[in-house]
This record gives C-alpha cells, sequence and structure tokens, in this order.
C-alpha cells in the first residue's frame, strides 16, 4: 500500500477507533458508576404502576379475533381516505378523469364495505347471542 492509500482511509480508522472507544468507555462507566441493588428488598418498584392505581389481577386479556379484523378494516379504509386526501389536493390539476377515477375509487370501497356488512364481519355480538335474540 502506498502512503496516498492510506492518507485517504486515516479519518475513518480515527473514526470507527473513537466510536468503539466511546462505546465502551460508556459502558465501563455504566458498570462502575450504575446503583446496586439486592432485587428481592425492592419488589415493590417491580410491580406495575398505573395512573396511581395498583394493578389488579392480570394483563393477558383474551380479545375476541373479531377485534382484530375490525381494526384491520379500519387500516384499510383509513389509507385509503389517505388516497382520497391526495386526490383532493390535487382536484384542479386532475380534472375530469381525475373525478371519475375517484368516483370508480370510492364506489369500490363502497361495494367492499357493503360486502362486509352484508356477511356479518362487523357484527360485535357473538353468535349464539343472535340466535338467542331470534328465538324470544
Amino acid at each position: 500500500m502506498t502512503i496516498e492509500v492510506i492518507a485517504q482511509y486515516w479519518a475513518f480508522t480515527i473514526f470507527v477507533i473513537g466510536a468503539i472507544g466511546l462505546c465502551a468507555l460508556m459502558l465501563i462507566l455504566s458498570f462502575i458508576l450504575g446503583e446496586r441493588r439486592n432485587i428481592a428488598v425492592v419488589h415493590s418498584k417491580n410491580l406495575p404502576f398505573e395512573s396511581g392505581i395498583n394493578s389488579v389481577g392480570t394483563a393477558r386479556l383474551r380479545l375476541s379475533a373479531k377485534f382484530y379484523l375490525i381494526a384491520m378494516f379500519f387500516v384499510i379504509f383509513d389509507v385509503e381516505a389517505l388516497y382520497l386526501y391526495v386526490w383532493a389536493r390535487v382536484f384542479h390539476e386532475a380534472g375530469w378523469l381525475g373525478f371519475c377515477e375517484v368516483t370508480i375509487f370510492i364506489c369500490i370501497l363502497l361495494v367492499g364495505l357493503f360486502y362486509l356488512i352484508r356477511i356479518g364481519a362487523l357484527n360485535w355480538t357473538p353468535n349464539r347471542s343472535l340466535r338467542c335474540k331470534i328465538n324470544k
């Protein structure tokens, strides 16, 4: 290697050495200056605390798959609202062709929404509750 090639890489070498040295310095200082405590003594500090109220029960909630289905529908229709916002921003430049395309886009969305309503994907009540209402 010539001195010219080495001279081109000296800044990068100093940067890498400095970055590794800074990381090592932070790890060593945190180990030296860090607080050491017995976890069994401060057990109450490891409990969850929400807005001044100690939690009761478990955080493991069992949610229906319908909840996730509704969340996916919301995200899908929310992204379509973003497309409509962008179209509204360029309404004057899009002209009648843009208007026709957005009308077709909205019609496709409405067909999808009516399909979801038709198959009952947006119903929150379980099927057994619906059967009880029909029998009464």
